[in-house]
């Protein structure tokens, strides 16, 4: 079924919109939103110029938008959890984040929604890397960054399948939404990789749809030195976290035996067979036939394990969705 047979009218579909120091913006983003969007939530992150008074001029005029406003800056994640929270209150049925600056494109909204409504995926994501014109509007920083990020995120998160992690055009089902830990989720520009976190854990099935990003007069307020200095923390920490959960609480299987088995190996090998190897190349003689041997079938034994629980975690990605057709619902 493709996505002219969907009635999108006929579900309740939210959209979040975080916003902060975008009064040039928004109202072009929220005069752009089809009709049949439900609920708008504009959560103004505490912006310094005129953001909210704009916003409340476009509701007064649109009985579908709600303004929130935060007292003090809690990052586009803090923005989006205050935005999935009220989504719910308002009990929609799919939730979508589109930013406040102009860069997504709504035309797509389609392509995000078909999917979640029937019923095959739970967590639709963009995907600026599918379009080669496209992409060559993207600043050089920006796609040299994502290139880097997605690989890191892909072991991270578990997904392996899907690619621009940082990507904020998404969707998700409400059933999967009200599953995940919200008050967890991160507030930085981390978001969207920390929900893709907490998505695998539930196993939620995440499919990536080829979409443009649009690239204009706005400011960005990301920095890229924050990034470079707290990405890489956070995304071993997700790692970490992932590989003990699945692992070790959630269920136990051959990665798990894998793992426990080659890690030790591998730092025994490269551990002892250091050690020895300065020893012996100290007092200037030549290392014996079992010295050496020891720690090279160590090392060999353990990239062997670790590299069979790479290829079970690669094989690991939920497919299934956990959320069941809305089209049917409605028929």
């Amino acid at each position: 079924m493709g996505r002219e047979h969907v009635h999108f009218r006929k579900h309740a579909i939210a959209i979040v919109v975080p916003a902060y120091n975008v009064e040039r913006h928004i109202a072009e983003v929220l005069r752009g939103l089809p009709g049949y969007v439900r609920h708008v939530i504009v959560v103004d992150d505490a912006s310094k110029d005129g953001t909210a008074e704009v916003v409340a001029a476009v509701a007064a005029r649109d009985r579908r938008v709600v303004l929130l406003r935060h007292t003090k800056n809690q990052g586009v994640g803090g923005a989006m959890v205050t935005g999935f929270r009220k989504a719910l209150e308002l009990g929609a049925d799919v939730v979508v984040k589109i930013d406040g600056d102009g860069q997504m494109d709504p035309s797509y909204l389609p392509d995000l929604l078909t999917p979640l409504l029937l019923g095959e995926a739970d967590y639709t994501k963009g995907n600026r890397f599918r379009d080669f014109q496209a992409l060559r509007q993207m600043p050089w920083i920006r796609r040299l960054g994502n290139m880097a990020l997605s690989f890191a995120a892909k072991a991270a998160t578990g997904y392996w399948n899907c690619f621009d992690p940082t990507n904020g055009f998404l969707a998700i089902r409400s059933e999967v939404l009200r599953q995940l830990p919200l008050e967890r989720i991160d507030h930085s520009y981390y978001f969207e990789t920390s929900m893709l976190s907490y998505l695998y854990l539930v196993g939620a099935c995440v499919r990536d749809v080829p979409i443009p990003a649009r690239y204009g007069d706005e400011t960005s307020n990301i920095s890229i030195r924050r990034v470079l200095m707290t990405f890489p923390l956070k995304l071993l920490r997700t790692f970490l976290r992932r590989i003990v959960l699945k692992n070790y609480l959630y269920d136990f299987n051959m990665e798990s035996v894998f793992l426990l088995a080659g890690l030790p190996l591998l730092l025994f090998g490269l551990i002892f067979g250091s050690y020895k190897w300065a020893y012996y190349a100290g007092l200037g003689i030549p290392a014996p036939t079992g010295t050496v041997m020891l720690p090279t079938l160590s090392v060999i034994l353990g990239i062997q394990f670790l590299l069979s629980a790479i290829s079970i975690d690669l094989q690991s990605v939920p497919t299934k969705p956990l959320s069941p057709p809305l089209e049917e619902r409605h028929r």
